[in-house]
């Protein structure tokens, strides 16, 4: 089971950025897809990113098009949410998480069956 620590979030005014991180262990890290999720405050948790395992292939979310960008570092065993023109409602706890299939297709909180700790992101107006 591959572990994850996200980290990287903190308190932020509107249209600032943030860069967020997330730690996978394991040998295998390059071998699958990562995403990156968040959940507000009395909301389903929803995606926001996804990268494949070269970095070849990206998938966002129509709010964060344009804003947001996704990376990842195989030699470290790292990926990167890189948030820019951040929004109030870009509010919530955000998740990494790997993903065994194809990032073509949009996932859903129900396709994990854990998740990490998370990383708060607050945007203040």
């Amino acid at each position: 089971q591959v572990q994850l620590v996200e980290s990287g979030g903190g308190l932020v005014q509107a249209g600032g950025s943030l860069r967020l991180s997330c730690a996978a262990s394991g040998r295998t890290f390059s071998s699958y897809a990562m995403v990156w999720f968040r959940q507000a405050p009395g909301k389903e948790r929803e995606f926001v990113a996804g990268i494949n395992w070269s970095g070849g292939v990206k998938n966002y979310a129509g709010f964060v098009k344009g804003r947001f960008t996704i990376s990842r570092d195989n030699a470290k065993n790292t990926v990167f949410l890189q948030m820019n023109s951040l929004k109030p409602e870009d509010t919530a706890v955000y998740y990494c998480n790997a993903h065994m299939t194809t990032i073509r297709t949009i996932p859903t909180q129900y396709d994990y069956d854990s998740w990490g700790q998370g990383t708060q992101v607050t945007v203040s107006s």
